[in-house]
């Protein structure tokens, strides 16, 4: 070996000095090819430790030819832009054998295709193998039976989350602050394990972070610019529970087994939402036998080897679907949904037969429904969600069931406002607890507990005022001009009125009342279109109204003088302005300064009185 090429990977494992230390040559020529040393700017550029630790080596070698014991050339074209976006099909491993092929050289690489290309091309080669010493990552000192993650930042103590999902503590595990270089010799200590270790991946690889799924341990790093701080975040599962631990009923186990195939696992973060996805999907392949395949990004559910976990192929779930689809697994569990690429990708799986498992981010069992709502068409959804289950502090708290019917939707009163309505009900209850459906273009989900008298019949009114009120006033807009002062009240479920300029009038009736009446189709409620300044103008001081209750003074103005300015007085003597609300309200709070005024008024029978400001 008196003239070594080395390739990018022999540099960066150190492998000439170690070649040459090791069979004690003398006085070698080594040639480093100038497209090594671009690749390793590059890295060092982009702070990877790779880089860093390939010049560190080069200049090693030129410290021992300062010594005299071998000789250091740089040789060859730097890659040009067409090659280095052609890296990995192989064009700057092409630069360094042809560079070996002139110079005559033998080429040194730890990178087993290149060796076996320069073999097949007649290049002498020399193909060093690293043993790699597969040891715990520093990092996993940290955790014990009940940690569930470990956080590591820049001048800043060392802290973990201990518990189980409901019960965590956030707590400090020492006093000492880590420094910037003790976190990077952590990072490349895990980076250099995603090279080494089958059971480590490089999940994700983006300017200024990685995630890295090492075996049990989801690890997340962030660093400058991305952060203004380097971050290592390690994650773990802390339980590993078999479904009859979660104590369901007869009921849903019978569900699981037989009817469920488009479900959806919600629950706020660290709800225990992956501990219980990792148990149906155990139950699914050990006990009913079914094959279950999981799309997740990063592959950090704990399942057993006869369930394969895929990643994003070639960076995309929706490649990953298309072989899932010819795979024809019994059930796919997605691992999360988030993006409205995700949504779209687990519809057109289940839509295509597959029976899918879902996870969701929730804050209420019925949010998990609601998004997926927003994404697909209404008809479809119970195709895509026969059952939501929702997880709240590592157990089972309400599970859902979604079913397609045509009805008034609760509230409404018309016959002929019967639309198609997909009916939430609580699946152990059969309890209707809420419905979907079109109002105008937009779709509405309604909480039927606020219709049913357990919530606030006022708030149920109002949300179906403003629902009505903001389909009206986006019609209305679409035919005056955006300057022009439009207004919409509700009076009633079947009646609102337009209030706008007298010149707009003609415009939004129509010609014989047609286009006002195709409004009024759309909406499902009548309309009358009155002109804005005609409504009432009081100026003369009155006489208000006030109603007490537990919290609130209310004064009442009256529905006319609803979302106007006035100043209220107290025997001819200034209190305060304020805005009514569209009732014509104003409520002040009680154990405030105003609402003890106002009750000294009360009980010494003094005029309260309300003037309109212009």
């Amino acid at each position: 070996m008196e003239r070594i090429i080395p390739d990018t990977s022999a540099v960066i494992i150190g492998a000439i000095s170690e070649i040459i230390e090791r069979d004690e040559l003398d006085f070698p020529e080594i040639i480093v090819p100038e497209a090594v040393v671009c690749e390793l700017e590059h890295q060092a550029n982009a702070n990877r430790s790779e880089g860093h630790r390939g010049l560190r080596e080069l200049q090693k070698l030129q410290k021992l030819q300062d010594e005299g014991k071998l000789a250091v050339s740089f040789k060859g074209k730097r890659p040009t832009n067409y090659d280095i976006r052609y890296a990995k099909s192989g064009e700057i491993d092409g630069i360094i054998r042809d560079l070996a092929r002139s110079e005559m050289g033998i080429l040194v690489t730890n990178d087993k295709v290149q060796a076996e290309v320069a073999k097949s091309q007649g290049i002498p080669v020399y193909y060093h193998e690293q043993e790699y010493e597969i040891k715990p990552l520093s990092i996993e000192k940290y955790f014990d039976d009940e940690t569930m993650s470990v956080h590591l930042k820049e001048n800043v103590v060392p802290m973990a989350k201990k518990g189980t999902p409901g019960h965590i503590d956030f707590v400090i595990l020492n006093e000492k602050r880590y420094s910037y270089r003790e976190l990077k010799e952590i990072m490349d200590e895990i980076l250099d394990k995603a090279k080494s270790d089958p059971k480590t991946y490089l999940e994700s690889d983006k300017e200024g972070s990685f995630v890295v799924q090492s075996r049990e341990y989801r690890i997340s790093i962030a660093y400058p610019p991305f952060s203004e701080a380097l971050e290592i975040t390690a994650v773990r599962p802390v339980a590993n529970i078999d479904l009859n631990e979660y104590h369901l009923s007869d009921k849903l186990l019978e569900r699981i087994r037989t009817n469920a195939e488009g479900i959806l696992i919600s629950g706020s973060p660290g709800a225990g939402k992956s501990t219980f996805v990792q148990a149906i999907g155990k139950y699914y392949s050990s006990k009913l036998n079914k094959v279950v395949k999981t799309m997740e990004s990063p592959r950090d559910l704990q399942l057993p080897d006869e369930i394969t976990q895929y990643a994003p192929l070639e960076g995309s779930m929706e490649n990953t679907a298309d072989v899932l689809l010819l795979v024809r697994p019994d059930y796919t569990i997605y691992d999360e949904l988030r993006k409205n690429t995700d949504f779209n990708i687990f519809a057109d799986m289940r839509l295509a037969g597959v029976g899918m498992i879902g996870v969701v981010h929730a804050t209420r069992p019925i949010d998990a429904i609601q998004r997926i709502a927003s994404r697909v068409e209404l008809g479809v959804i119970p195709s895509i969600v026969d059952t939501s289950i929702y997880i709240e502090d590592g157990k089972v708290t309400s599970v859902y069931e979604t079913k397609m019917t045509v009805k008034v939707p609760t509230g409404m009163k018309e016959a002929d406002l019967a639309r198609p309505v997909i009916e939430v009900r609580d699946f152990e209850t059969d309890e209707l607890k809420n419905e979907i459906y079109t109002y105008g273009e937009q779709t509405i989900v309604m909480d039927i507990d606020l219709v049913s008298g357990s919530g606030s019949e006022e708030g149920y009114k109002s949300s179906v005022d403003k629902i009505a009120e903001q389909e009206i006033l986006r019609k209305v807009k679409k035919l005056v001009p955006k300057k022009a002062k439009v207004d919409v009240e509700v009076i009633s479920p079947e009646r609102a009125n337009i209030y706008i300029p007298e010149e707009f009038v003609p415009k939004i009736i129509g010609k014989n009342g047609k286009r006002i009446a195709e409004i009024e189709e759309s909406i499902g409620i009548s309309l009358g279109v009155e002109v804005i300044e005609a409504k009432p103008i009081n100026k003369a001081p009155f006489e208000v109204d006030i109603l007490h209750t537990k919290k609130q003074l209310i004064l009442e103005l009256g529905r006319d003088n609803g979302r106007k300015n006035f100043d209220i007085m107290i025997d001819g003597e200034y209190l305060l302005t304020a805005t009514t609300s569209k009732k014509g309200e104003i409520k002040i709070k009680r154990g405030i300064e105003l609402s003890d005024f106002i009750i000294e008024a009360i009980e010494m029978d003094l005029k309260i009185t309300a003037v309109q400001k212009m």
